[in-house]
């Protein structure tokens, strides 16, 4: 009886707080395929829209006419928005080049912010957003899909309870048809295409997925070295960047394998982790395949979704910032792990570069 009083505690304590008073966003820019997510969330009430900064008139008129927006919102100069409205927080949704500028503008005024992945471009960028984070102590979250996955969550529990035994290979998928394939929008396709607004192509773009699971599942342990090959299968289609990504991190004792490409059949976003005495694949967003002693048989797990917050990137980000969830030390979202996937995408693409294996340790 007492856990489930303390169970109904919880609950209660959580969900009024949203109601009563919903965190203050801000949207740093429109050009990224994911925002339109904030604008279709039926029934949540723990963000209120307080600004849009966004200089492309015509992706202006175009999110002011789809949403029915209020003209007064936009603003085309980041720091006038800032200091009118005085968002809680900045979600940002530009080219990712831009995320050290919006961090830049938002920790001096206290501001928390929210970034599509990856963290940054360079490392140099990334360890700067990271000391901006400390000096005026605000959140810096990168939303990755995968986090929200229970799949994930499951294998990892399996990990850190020793079903598994000791990690060994892990071997990370992920990545789509490419995106001129699937129809994104112009001013999304332009900023994956332009290696200065985004990195690079499929390398960064599916390549963070894994570096992110990978720190994840080794509690921010960073590779001895990164070994990557990335190739341009469609260079009529994909002129400046990759569409076609290995990476191999190895560390003491395990290895792991990122295969990130526009080139996949149908999108994938799946993780395999091998240890010792068992295995577990994460086929899914909410199904694992396990097998956890070399006599048992392979059993599928079929897993709920995940508990508010986590189904939603904004509610996580209201939870964090209105501090009723604090992040683990080495949360997928968190500055630490990202920072890291920043060195591994950058080790990466000098190894590519090079044609050689860089080492980091």
């Amino acid at each position: 009886m007492k856990y489930l009083l303390a169970a109904l505690f919880c609950l209660v304590s959580f969900s009024p707080t949203y109601a009563q008073s919903p965190m203050r966003i801000a949207l740093a820019g429109l050009s990224h395929g994911h925002v339109d997510w904030f604008f279709n969330r039926p029934g949540k009430s723990d963000n209120v829209l307080v600004g849009i900064y966004e200089t492309d008139q015509a992706l202006v008129n175009r999110y002011a006419r789809r949403y029915n927006l209020d003209r007064k919102l936009f603003f085309s100069d980041l720091n006038t928005m800032l200091d009118q409205v005085k968002p809680e927080a900045v979600s940002a949704f530009g080219p990712i080049s831009e995320h050290i500028t919006v961090v830049r503008a938002c920790a001096p005024r206290k501001i928390h912010v929210m970034v599509e992945k990856p963290l940054a471009t360079t490392f140099a960028d990334a360890r700067e957003m990271q000391a901006l984070a400390r000096k005026h102590a605000i959140q810096v979250l990168t939303n990755f899909e995968t986090s929200w996955y229970a799949s994930n969550q499951h294998v990892n529990q399996l990990l850190e309870g020793g079903k598994l035994g000791e990690l060994r290979k892990v071997l990370v998928n992920d990545g789509h048809q490419g995106p001129k394939e699937l129809g994104v929008s112009e001013e999304f396709l332009e900023i994956l295409t332009d290696p200065a607004k985004s990195g690079a192509g499929a390398l960064f773009d599916f390549g963070c997925y894994g570096a992110n699971l990978m720190t994840w599942l080794l509690k921010g342990e960073k590779p001895l070295s990164v070994t990557a090959v990335t190739h341009q299968n469609k260079p009529h289609i994909y002129k400046q960047v990759d569409d076609e990504a290995s990476i191999i991190l190895q560390y003491p004792k395990a290895q792991c394998i990122i295969q990130a490409s526009w080139n996949w059949t149908f999108p994938r976003k799946d993780m395999e982790v091998y240890g010792t005495t068992g295995y577990a694949l994460a086929v899914d967003a909410s199904t694992v395949r396990q097998r956890l002693a070399e006599n048992a048989p392979e059993d599928v797990v079929a897993l709920p979704p995940r508990p508010d917050p986590y189904t939603d990137p904004f509610s996580l980000f209201a939870s964090v910032v209105k501090g009723q969830l604090k992040l683990d030390a080495h949360d997928l979202y968190g500055l630490p792990v990202n920072v890291t996937v920043v060195e591994i995408l950058e080790a990466a693409k000098e190894s590519a570069r090079l044609n050689k294996t860089v080492f980091l340790q």
